[in-house]
Order: C-alpha cells, then sequence, then structure tokens
C-alpha cells in the first residue's frame, strides 16, 4: 500500500500541471480570495495540497532528529549545520535553530493549523461535491491538524491550542494567547484523531490519483505515537516541571505517574496494528526482495533489510514522505572507486562509533553481553576469511568490532574494507564493491566537506539502485523516506505492554517479529544460550533496556532516537558526551583503527524542550518560556 505524501501527485497529476509555486502559494491574504479558494471542488483541494505541504520532510539534511544527537557527525567545515549546533549545545532562546513556534509560510505549522481551521470552516460551503467526499476531506484534515499540534507538542511541551478559525485580516485577535497544560492537549489531540479515523478510507481507492493522502492506518498508527510519547518519562509524572506554570497559573506538566497512560498507549498500538493488518500492511522480508540472478542467503537478507526503509512503497510502510531523498543519499553513499571528478557523493552523514557498537552480535545480544564475543579486544585488527566475503572483503584487516555482528550491522553500515551490494552490481553477489577508506584511498577525505569523519556511512539510507554512473552522475532512485512504518508499530506495542504489565508473552511475540524478520532467534532465547545476564528478559527492567536497544537498532538513522531518547528521559546519558570514531586521516591499519574523539557534546535538563523565541515572549506576555531558555 503506497501511503505517502506524494504532494505532488495529489495535485498535479489529478488536477493540473504546474510550478510548486502556483499550486503553494493560494494562503489568502484578503477575504475576497478566501472565498474563490472554497468557491468550487478545484479550489478547494488546492486548499488542501497547500496544507499538506505542511508536513516537516523527515528526510531533509536539516531535519534535527537526523543529526542533531549522538547518531551523526561531520567533518568540521559542515558544523555549521542546524542539528549540529544544536548538539554542540549552541541551541538559544534569541534566534532558535528549527523554529517552529513562529513563521508566516505556508511550511509553518501554526500557519498550517491555522489553514486547517479556514479549510474546516469553509469546506462545507463548496459547491460540485458529494457528502462522502467532503468527510473524506474533512477526515484528512483534522488529522493533519492534530499532526501538526502534535509535533509542536513533541518539540515545545506543552503548546497553544489553536481552534478556531480566524478572519482574514484580523490582527487584533491574538492567534497564540495562553499554553495548555500536557493534560489537556494530548487528549486535544487524539479527539482530533479519533474523528479523522473514524471517516478515513482504509485504503486509497485510486492510487494513481490519490497517492499520498492520508488513510485510516496512517491516523491509528500516529495516534499510537502520540499516547506512547504521553505515557512516557519525560511528560508522564515528571518532577522536573513541578514550578512550570502557564500564564494563567495551572501546572502544565502532571506531576503524578499514570501507569494508565501506558495502557491506553498499548489499547492504541494494537488498534492500529490490527487497522494495519486488515488494510495489507506487513513486514518487508527477504522474499520481497527481488533480483533475477541467484544470490548468497547473507547477500538476499542484507538487501532486504536495506529495502525496508529504501524499497519505494513497501508494504512495511505506513506514512512515508516522498521529498526528494537525493540529498540524504548523496551524503549517506560512500565513495565505491576513484571517480573521474571529485564530488559524485558528498560520503558525510557518518554514524558514530557508538551507533556502530550498538547493533547485537550475530547471536542477537549486546556485543558487551555476549559470552562468545571478544569485546575487550573489539578495536584490535583481524584479517577477514572468505567465508566472510559477503559482508567483508577477503584477505583484508579491519577492526574486530565490524566481525560477527547482526545482518543489521551490514545492511545498514559500511565501513572501511566492508562490501556494497549494488550500484550497478546486482548480478552476482561474488563481486560486488569493496570499500577503500584509509588515506589516499578513493573513499577517503576528499576535499574539507567530503568524507566520513568517524569511519561509518549510514548504507541503511542509500537505495541499492542508486548509482554512481561513471564517476560522473549520480543517479538517485528516489523512495519515501519514513515517517512510521510497521515494525515501528510492532516495538511501541511492545514497550506499552511491557511497562504496563511487565514481560508478558505478546510483549515477547512483537519484538520477536522484527527479531525474525533481521535473522535473529527470540529474545528468551538469545539472552538464555548467549547472554551474561541469561535473566534479562524476564524482569520488567531488563526487557524496558532490550526494547530500548531493539529501537535504536531497528530505528537507527529515521530520526526515531533522538525523539525516543528525549521521552524516555535518557538524552542526558547519551547526547551529553564523547563522539567517536576512527581515526580517518591515517592509511595504515593499525594508525586508521584507533579510536579518536572527534567532539564533547552538550545536553542538560533545558534541551528537552525547545526555546520559544524571545521575540514571541515579549510580544506576547502570555505566553511563558520554556524552563531553562
Amino acid at each position: 500500500m503506497k501511503n505517502n505524501i506524494y504532494i505532488g501527485l495529489i495535485l498535479i497529476a489529478s488536477i493540473f500541471t504546474s510550478c510548486e509555486k502556483d499550486y503553494l502559494d493560494v494562503v489568502p491574504d484578503n477575504v475576497a480570495t478566501i472565498d474563490n479558494a472554497f468557491s468550487n471542488r478545484y479550489n478547494a483541494q488546492k486548499f488542501l495540497v497547500t496544507i499538506y505541504s505542511a508536513i516537516p520532510s523527515p528526510g531533509s539534511v536539516n531535519n534535527p532528529a537526523l543529526n542533531a544527537g549522538d547518531e551523526i557527525w561531520y567533518p568540521t567545515a559542515l558544523q555549521n549545520r542546524t542539528g549540529v549546533r544544536i548538539a554542540q549545545g549552541f541551541q538559544n532562546a534569541t534566534n532558535p535553530y528549527d523554529d517552529k513556534w513562529t513563521g508566516s509560510s505556508v511550511r509553518d505549522l501554526y500557519v498550517g493549523i491555522r489553514n486547517c481551521n479556514i479549510f474546516l470552516n469553509k469546506i462545507e460551503d463548496v459547491l460540485g461535491m458529494d457528502a462522502y467526499e467532503k468527510r473524506v476531506w474533512i477526515a484528512e484534515v483534522n488529522f493533519l491538524k492534530a499532526y501538526f499540534h502534535f509535533y509542536l507538542f513533541k518539540m515545545y511541551g506543552p503548546i497553544v491550542i489553536s481552534d478556531e478559525a480566524v478572519e482574514v485580516g484580523d490582527t487584533n485577535l491574538n492567534l497564540k494567547p495562553v499554553r495548555k497544560p500536557v493534560d489537556e492537549v494530548v487528549p486535544y489531540i487524539i479527539d482530533l484523531m479519533d474523528k479523522a479515523i473514524a471517516d478515513l478510507p482504509l485504503t486509497l481507492q485510486f492510487e494513481s490519483l490519490d497517492l499520498g493522502r492520508i488513510t485510516k492506518p496512517i491516523a491509528a498508527a500516529i495516534k499510537a505515537r502520540v499516547l506512547m510519547t504521553y505515557a512516557s518519562p519525560l511528560f508522564n509524572g515528571n518532577s522536573v516541571y513541578q514550578d512550570f506554570l502557564n500564564a494563567e497559573g495551572e501546572p502544565l506538566f502532571p506531576l503524578t505517574y499514570s501507569a494508565e497512560k501506558w495502557q491506553m498507549a498499548a489499547t492504541a498500538c494494537k488498534e492500529a496494528i490490527d487497522i494495519c493488518h486488515e488494510a495489507g500492511l506487513r513486514l518487508y522480508k527477504k522474499s520481497d526482495y527481488i533480483n533475477p540472478f541467484p544470490q548468497s542467503d547473507v547477500t538476499l537478507l542484507t538487501a532486504a533489510l536495506r529495502g525496508r526503509v529504501t524499497e519505494p512503497w513497501n508494504p512495511e510502510l505506513i506514512w512515508g514522505h516522498t521529498d526528494y531523498t537525493g540529498s540524504i543519499q548523496s551524503e549517506s553513499m560512500t565513495k565505491l572507486y576513484a571517480y573521474t571528478i571529485g564530488y559524485v557523493v558528498a560520503a558525510r552523514h557518518a554514524p558514530t562509533l557508538r551507533i556502530a557498537e550498538t547493533y547485537y552480535s550475530k547471536n542477537g545480544v549486546p556485543i558487551n553481553e555476549d559470552v562468545t564475543y571478544d569485546y575487550n579486544n573489539r578495536y584490535n585488527l583481524r584479517q577477514a576469511l572468505t567465508t566472510e566475503k559477503y559482508q567483508i572483503e577477503p584477505g583484508q584487516e579491519t577492526a574486530v568490532l565490524n566481525f560477527d555482528r547482526e545482518t543489521r550491522f551490514y545492511s545498514d553500515l559500511s565501513f572501511d574494507r566492508a562490501t556494497w551490494f549494488g550500484n550497478g552490481r546486482e548480478d552476482s553477489d561474488d563481486n560486488p564493491w569493496y570499500i577503500r577508506a584509509r588515506l589516499g584511498e578513493f573513499a577517503s577525505v576528499a576535499d574539507i566537506s567530503g568524507y566520513s569523519v568517524t569511519g561509518y556511512w549510514p548504507k541503511k539510507l542509500v537505495n541499492i539502485k542508486t548509482v554512481v554512473q561513471d564517476g560522473r552522475t549520480f543517479g538517485v532512485k528516489r523512495y519515501p523516506f519514513p515517517i512510521i512504518r510497521l515494525a515501528d508499530l510492532y516495538l511501541y506495542y511492545a514497550e506499552a505492554l511491557n511497562e504496563f504489565n511487565g514481560p508478558t508473552s505478546d510483549v515477547y511475540t512483537y519484538i520477536d517479529l522484527v527479531r525474525e524478520r533481521a535473522g535473529l532467534d527470540g529474545v528468551v532465547s538469545s539472552w538464555q544460550n548467549f547472554s551474561s545476564n541469561p535473566g534479562k528478559p524476564l524482569v520488567k527492567d531488563g526487557m524496558r533496556s532490550i526494547i530500548q536497544q531493539e529501537r535504536m537498532i531497528e530505528m537507527a538513522f529515521e530520526g526515531g532516537r533522538f525523539w525516543d531518547l528525549r521521552r524516555w528521559k535518557l538524552a542526558k546519558n547519551y547526547m551529553n558526551g564523547l563522539i567517536k570514531g576512527w581515526n580517518v586521516l591515517e592509511n595504515s591499519a593499525t594508525n586508521y583503527y584507533t579510536v579518536k574523539t572527534i567532539f564533547n557534546t552538550s545536553f542538560t535538563e533545558r534541551d528537552y524542550l525547545w526555546p520559544i523565541p524571545e521575540s514571541e515572549i515579549i510580544n506576547t506576555p502570555s505566553i511563558i518560556q520554556n524552563p531553562g531558555w
């Protein structure tokens, strides 16, 4: 099922051909224009597409969720990027990075909410539409209105609920007067989503015309994400905010922990899973990867695991955003040979050493727990065997850390002396590309910005059919960047059940579905057979740790870690410390595989919530700033 935000198709293919500015620039600036926007179905749909355009793009290199934590780092020349500045501790209230609170563009969230309110107020007046179509459009906009509120909520915490269709030209009405408590904001969002779910279609009837429209599975899955966020420690009994009041003197955070919030989240997750299954959604598996040439089982599984993100419109994708992914693919792809011109791919979106160490051993347990894994010598060198040729170049040396890892490690990461399947070599896995990344080799430093500062690249984000052609051009195979997929939902459900009832059988069932797809045994058997702590999955705290690590592996490089560490209130443990990688400016294996500290990041208590711009606080005194800013 192809539930992807393909705004161009929604409008250009089904209504008219035009440039982006024509169909996005329909925000009314006077009453006559707004009346015209709803004068007929054609114009009303133009307005609907304008609302869709406000959805933040998750695959943009400017999305802080991709690079403002401990997951990705860049060369010094790129450290003026929004995400890096946040990770370095330079967020500020004067001119906040990635401000979503203010703005006047149609892509800004409160403008998007305002346009939702206008749409909902005017749509019933449109002539030439049947009742069913109006009902579905209203459901779409109710969902988008809820989603924009949720996006603001996960950034700022207590927000202003904007629920009025403000008349155009009314400059006296304050659009954002008072921040509402968390326990008022979330029920408001859920109420809107429930209204939307009731009237949204299960699937799209005419995908060629309507590809990208919100459906019931999308709304149900995001509702589950909202309630997971609400139940998590940042928003559930967080005493840090006990003195945080709004202008009316109301406490903005619930100070008492509520286990029932986890029960609500679990119920929503299961409802969403059932809806997704009914719509035909399922995990993308090895059998889904189609290649007419014979390949080893190792290559087939590795390729399929890449496809869970980069295979366009695959059956696992619940909601994806189809902004151009060429930039993130260029930044994530390594140089595979000596290009005839140097800057074909950027090759600088670099996973940190911590992320490489997060992935499990081949036995499906953390490498520091695996009793068979040589953890203490993981930074030493080892030579690859012929039997390891589908993962690492035989006869070549790389770190012990890069051997004997689970398949997701090899599907998601590339590194010096690793194989790279694809880029035009899909006919045989006996002739893959091999990466050479030491100083002076083709994948090493090309210029001050075009290299991996850690020695790793997130292969997970590069489609197998994306190619560098003749060392001159970058041929991009586009894919919708995931906002939420079914594996995400399965792991949410396991987490919510564990938090409410401890490790019941359903907790194991849903985490094990994700692990089985990755070629791993179930949690209980893996820990019993290979972990130094075999009883870990049998208790709530131990299972919580397992689920969190599973999420950080399965959702790596998709933006999930950034928000998960915040809602778990663990960001200070991970994002307030050393960024490490290999010593990539060396040419001998011994020197290259020396751990190097690249930066010491900063994260304080105030960073859990975004700062509201000072200008907004000055202009609207009833808006209270977030603590610490």
